[in-house]
């Protein structure tokens, strides 16, 4: 019974390696093949005018770099529980990026660098998963707020009157979350939640931070230099604040990482729209910087996928 037992247990492990794998790339195949609003032949003669080999590798180096710091921060936040080399961090971080493609928000992805650990730290690993997201997505909002004010001064997207009641609601949430701290459900609080990020050591959560910086300015100034390839010609604060406010009210909004360049793209249709920038320009860079950001690495992590093996369970 038991060698039946462990053989089906194999089979099992490989069947959800291979449906992981498999959804991946059928979804990316899907938004891909079926998007209506890519012209491939347009697509790709346009790439083929406009950037050269220097422009390329700039925009491929910027990827690199914007995955990278993401490995680092990871493998930094780790050194809490142990310390791993930069291989390693890799191997989770893309595989758990594979996994996390078609969950929604990237769920998947807390799962995904849990199962790299022992089942004893599965807790402590979604925290620090938890803990370098967080970051990031502070980062986008801070970013993205003074974008969008800046923004909001040459192109009313909202009324002072709606920034007003913004900045009161915003107010009235930190006033509420100050006086329910203590509240306990399950458990769990947002005090209790403040003590274990404070038992980090600081220096971990500086470098955090740094890196965080470093990726969010790679990502967006990919963005940018895409822009500037393509012949949009604008001034650089302006295109930027449009970047900052279209990834701030992007991630506002649920979605699944497989569906992330058509969220994305949809508001920045919106935002460059306002700036005379014609929709299929925008439309395009988006889904370059979806392929360059997310899939690249995904199909990557792939292989670490089906190479997966359970600390476990060697």
């Amino acid at each position: 019974m038991i060698p039946v037992s462990h053989k089906a247990k194999q089979f099992l492990v490989l069947a959800v390696k291979l449906l992981i794998v498999g959804a991946a790339f059928y979804f990316i195949y899907h938004q891909l093949a079926r998007n209506e609003k890519l012209d491939w032949e347009k697509f790709t003669a346009l790439l083929q005018a406009k950037l050269s080999f220097w422009n390329l590798s700039l925009v491929l180096s910027l990827s690199f770099l914007n995955r990278f710091l993401e490995i680092l921060k990871w493998q930094n936040l780790v050194t809490v529980l142990k310390r791993i080399s930069l291989g390693v961090a890799a191997k989770q971080v893309l595989g758990s990026l594979t996994a996390g493609l078609f969950t929604p928000n990237g769920i998947g992805e807390f799962a995904g660098k849990a199962l790299f650990f022992e089942k004893s730290n599965t807790k402590k690993i979604i925290f620090l998963n938890l803990v370098g997201n967080g970051i990031q997505m502070v980062l986008t909002v801070v970013f993205g707020i003074f974008g969008l004010l800046y923004f909001n001064t040459v192109f009313e997207v909202i009324t002072p009157k709606a920034v007003i009641s913004l900045f009161i609601v915003v107010i009235m949430i930190l006033c509420l979350l100050f006086f329910v701290k203590k509240l306990t459900v399950k458990g769990y609080s947002l005090e209790k939640l403040i003590r274990k990020i404070n038992e980090i050591p600081k220096a971990i959560h500086r470098k955090n931070i740094l890196l965080g910086i470093g990726r969010y300015l790679a990502f967006s100034h990919q963005y940018y230099i895409l822009f500037l390839f393509f012949g949009v010609d604008s001034p650089y604060f302006l295109l930027m604040a449009a970047i900052t406010s279209v990834y701030f009210v992007a991630s506002s909004l649920p979605t699944f990482q497989f569906l992330d360049f058509a969220v994305k793209g949809s508001v920045a249709v919106y935002f460059f729209g306002l700036m005379g920038i014609n929709e299929w320009i925008v439309v395009f860079i988006s889904t370059l910087m979806w392929f360059l950001n997310t899939v690249v690495p995904s199909v990557i992590g792939s292989y670490f996928v089906l190479n997966y093996k359970a600390p476990w369970n060697p």
